[in-house]
């Protein structure tokens, strides 16, 4: 470390040098590097030394041009190994409250058992009335979890209502003159099959809305439809009153 304080202070004198006496200096330093570095072994970096070059690296742009001792990727691996363990240290597991004892997790678990109507407020009262000292959120905490009964995926909900589900979405256009078209596009789940389409340069709406009414003529309302969270989108399905009330919107990954 010593070492180290000396060669800041070298530093900041040097700093107020002329020009051409520091490049003549740099010069010999570098001169007689090279000849400890032909002549004698590779000397044992301390921790200060790997942590100033690892903050000359973050500082000076051009440090790799100046390190003749180790390789840069050394001073990569030093960055990474310090930041490693940085996290490590950060992360780490803090000691918190202690764990009750297994009589009172025991209870817990029977009182739920036995009372399946009971949540943790309630077995937590009967605690506190027994002399128990503990928290509801440690109550809650041991209860046994209930089993939900399963849902169906969204795959699968796809899957029992492909007859009839439709999907309503834009995509753009780009054009020679740099215009931007709007397609607007009705797809049919069951067979894949473009149920209807058109393009326009000013989606609004009143448009979007007028070409659901196209699309489904009569009675051929879909039972359900999806579409993306779009603004255009949103506002003509929130306003057609003719097509069903089973609209879900997904996000524009679908």
């Amino acid at each position: 470390m010593r070492h180290l304080l000396y060669a800041l202070l070298a530093t900041a004198r040097s700093s107020l040098k002329p020009q051409r006496e520091l490049a003549l200096e740099n010069l010999a330093l570098r001169q007689q590097l090279a000849i400890l570095h032909r002549k004698t072994k590779r000397p044992k970096l301390t921790k200060a030394d790997r942590a100033f070059w690892v903050v000359l690296s973050r500082l000076w742009p051009d440090w790799q041009s100046a390190l003749i001792l180790v390789k840069p990727e050394t001073v990569i691996r030093w960055h990474r190994k310090g930041f490693r363990l940085y996290w490590t240290w950060k992360s780490r597991k803090r000691t918190g409250r202690p764990p009750i004892d297994a009589e009172i997790r025991t209870l817990i678990r029977r009182m739920a058992r036995e009372n399946p109507t009971w949540g943790a407020p309630r077995v937590h009262g009967e605690l506190l009335m027994l002399g128990f000292e503990v928290g509801e959120a440690t109550v809650s905490r041991y209860m046994p979890r209930r089993r939900k009964p399963p849902s169906q995926t969204w795959l699968s909900f796809l899957r029992n209502h492909t007859n009839d589900l439709v999907s309503i979405d834009f995509f753009v256009v780009p054009t020679a003159t740099f215009r931007i078209l709007y397609v607007f596009l009705v797809l049919e789940h069951e067979r894949r099959r473009i149920v209807h389409f058109n393009v326009t340069d000013g989606p609004s709406a009143q448009w979007t809305g007028q070409q659901l009414v196209n699309a489904f003529p009569d009675d051929s309302e879909p039972r359900s439809r999806s579409h993306t969270t779009s603004g255009v989108s949103c506002a003509h399905c929130a306003g057609l009153r003719r097509m069903p009330q089973n609209d879900s919107r997904v996000s524009s990954r679908w």
